[in-house]
């Protein structure tokens, strides 16, 4: 995935800063360094989604799929994520 300030498209969704992405299938999706700082994930199936440096700072993760998500650097600052974050992987 190409590295931008501004958007990218991924699995057929725009994926930027403030994007509502609510219920998004992002299952698996290559999102490493992705600028998602206040993006609305709520829902979204981020089930093994790389996400490895991505800024989802400020992200609204609420019941979001997180297994096996790869958060490895990923700056996760002010951001709702699922109780407890189970299955989340922080490191590889």
């Amino acid at each position: 995935m190409a590295r931008s300030v501004g958007s990218v498209e991924v699995n057929g969704y725009q994926i930027g800063p403030m994007m509502d992405l609510r219920g998004a299938n992002l299952r698996g999706a290559d999102l490493r360094g992705a600028n998602l700082h206040r993006a609305n994930l709520a829902q979204a199936n981020l089930f093994e989604a790389r996400l490895t440096g991505a800024n989802l700072r400020g992200a609204n993760l609420d019941l979001a799929q997180l297994a096996s998500a790869i958060l490895t650097e990923a700056n996760l600052s002010g951001a709702s994520t699922p109780e407890g974050g189970s299955g989340v992987r922080m490191a590889q």
